[in-house]
């Protein structure tokens, strides 16, 4: 079997370091990888990128205390003092000083707050800092909208609950910290004693950690398992336009799951994407659903960064499946769950299969127990959710589960008409409601 994607990568990036390139470099996990290769393939180069939006009574929030606050988390994490960059064909993290862009948007007359933060999302530059804090508010509001968006390429779940708790931490404590700290950056090196050092030392460790299983898991066994699994993928989602329309969104509330329906609820919402995609896409084929899976590797620190692997559930067309065949059939694939993509993407085609790689639906799960809301100084923002921001497939699900399961459906609207989103979210629902009241 030929060497790995990741070995190779690793033996690319010790060659660069070792041969007198430019100091302060460090290599990136997969899924950063990944996240550079959909940055390049995508028209306008746009990174993906994770907001949170959160609403405080106006005027509570300060905005120079908040930069003071976030300059500091960036100076701890590693993840936000570096930007990425090609050295000699190789994708590293380069570091450098800590960089994070807070500021108020305008909202004009006749505009609002949301489609204000929108729009300066859609704009976030692929070469600007990680980190952006996006404050807005319109001339009759009674709440303050404040977006925390991060570049997908530095985070993950657990970095959202990590960075929420020490910004707001921060804030509290009005970056005291930072003057005292003697933090330096110097040809991209970081010194000094303090949390920047202690930092990267930790986010080397987790790095490498999870190169090495990633490594690892690149196994003759785990090619055979996808290559079986989905070699009935074939295709991909027709391309968009450069400038691709708002997407649109419906939300709704599902009651909290409990006993013994919540080991089903991951394999119940896998079926229920797959019974919307094939009911908004109608294809003869069966679909390439993706999701986010996974997170620090066993002893990891507990750093910012993005440690995710991208899996890939092959979504058949018909009706809800065998819940119980379903579920055996989602944890074999996570015996496998560290392979990474772009392993998983050349077994498929190994095994003649003419699939690209591209996704036709996402899935993303959040655990809303795992992350604090955002507290600043003592006031905890009201967590809300913005419509029309870019996805990453033409269709879209986010389940966040806390005192209820909040499920939203967004659709990229260039390649799937409202009517049949709208039809496709029933559908979900339906299929839903059927998996969790017979678990």
């Amino acid at each position: 079997m030929q060497p790995s994607i990741t070995a190779a990568y690793l033996a690319r990036y010790r060659s660069v370091a070792a041969s007198g390139g430019p100091a302060g470099l460090l290599p990136l996990t997969g899924a950063q990888r990944r996240f550079l290769i959909s940055r390049r393939l995508d028209p306008q180069g746009r990174p993906d990128v994770v907001p949170l939006f959160f609403g405080y009574p106006r005027g509570a929030v300060d905005l120079p205390r908040l930069r003071r606050a976030a300059t500091r988390l960036a100076s701890r994490h590693p993840a936000l003092r570096g930007g990425f960059a090609t050295v000699r064909g190789t994708p590293v993290l380069r570091l450098g000083e800590p960089s994070v862009e807070v500021a108020r948007v305008t909202v004009g007359p006749g505009d609002t707050a949301r489609e204000a933060l929108r729009r300066a999302l859609l704009d976030w530059p692929a070469d600007g800092p990680a980190l952006r804090l996006l404050l807005a508010a319109g001339p009759d509001d009674d709440e303050e909208l404040l977006a925390l968006a991060l570049d997908h390429a530095v985070c993950d779940e657990q970095s959202l609950g990590l960075a929420t708790a020490e910004l707001g931490a921060a804030y509290t404590a009005d970056g005291a910290a930072v003057t005292a700290a003697t933090e330096t950056a110097e040809d991209g090196r970081l010194s000094g004693p303090g949390p920047a050092a202690d930092g990267l030392a930790a986010y080397r460790e987790a790095v490498e950690l999870q190169l090495a299983a990633e490594a690892a898991a690149a196994s003759p066994a785990a090619h055979a398992h996808w290559a079986a699994r989905l070699g009935g993928l074939s295709g991909g989602p027709a391309p968009c336009g450069a400038a691709p329309r708002p997407t649109g969104m419906v939300v709704h509330r599902l009651p909290a799951v409990t006993g013994a329906a919540r080991a089903a609820l991951f394999p119940a919402l896998l079926d229920a994407v797959s019974v919307a995609a094939h009911r908004a896409f109608r294809p003869d084929r069966a679909l390439a659903l993706g999701y986010p899976w996974g997170g620090r590797p066993p002893g990891a620190p507990p750093v910012l960064g993005c440690f995710l692997n991208t899996l890939v559930h092959p979504a058949a067309a018909g009706t809800a499946g065998d819940l119980g065949a379903l579920g055996a059939a989602w944890w074999d694939d996570l015996d496998h769950a560290d392979t990474p993509f772009d392993e998983l993407v050349r077994a498929v085609r190994s095994a003649g299969a003419p699939w690209t790689g591209a996704l036709d639906a996402a899935l993303t799960f959040e655990d809303l127990d795992r992350r604090p809301p955002l507290v600043l100084a003592g006031t905890a923002g009201r967590e809300t959710h913005l419509a029309g921001r870019p996805l990453a497939a033409p269709l879209a699900v986010s389940a966040s589960h806390g005192d209820d399961l909040l499920v939203r459906l967004a659709w990229d609207r260039d390649r799937c008409p409202d009517a049949a989103a709208e039809a496709a979210f029933e559908a979900l629902l339906s299929t839903l409601r059927h998996h969790l009241g017979a678990a």
